[in-house]
């Protein structure tokens, strides 16, 4: 196997996930699967062959890919993307303490990516810690809009966030 095997792979799955063509999609699992029964300890192939499955609507089938991936050392941009379908995936299956873990080292080794704080947010709302759920995704909200209204209120709305229960007495 070459990386740029791997390459065209990816690049296929891409496409397949992009038209939503389960066809393309086993066509790739099929190919990683393959590649996997010779290289197990590849961590890149077992992340990849994790994300065939999950854009595949296997996501169930997939968590053992991605937490072998990441026993395996996944690193740099793979790692991010590797913890942030790892800990929806637990999220969507309802594995919320896994993915609140998960999620919470995403964000602690990748503290600018939005997409994990949102992730992050929706686990720790159903692992019933609405409090701060709602506090991260009013951070989020307030860091990434462009709402002339919102940022008006900014101060005031970041401000409350720190203490949502706060009232006036």
């Amino acid at each position: 196997m070459t990386r740029d095997d791997l390459n065209k792979l990816i690049e296929r799955r891409e496409e397949g996930r992009a038209k939503q063509d389960l066809e393309i999609l086993s066509e790739v699992r099929e190919h990683l699967l393959e590649l996997l029964s010779n290289y197990p300890n590849d961590a890149e192939i077992n992340y990849q062959t994790g994300i065939a499955h999950d854009n595949s609507g296997l996501g169930r089938q997939a968590i053992p890919y991605y937490e072998r991936a990441l026993e395996l050392g996944l690193t740099g941009p793979d790692l991010e993307r590797c913890l942030m379908g790892l800990g929806s995936t637990y999220r969507y299956w309802g594995y919320y303490q896994k993915a609140v873990e998960t999620l919470r080292r995403g964000l602690r080794e990748f503290p600018e990516n939005h997409a994990i704080q949102v992730f992050l947010a929706m686990a720790l709302y159903n692992s019933q810690n609405y409090k701060e759920s709602v506090e991260l995704l009013i951070t989020n909200l307030m860091e990434t809009t462009s709402d002339e209204k919102l940022h008006y209120f900014k101060r005031g709305i970041l401000a409350y966030n720190e203490d949502l229960d706060e009232t006036a007495e």
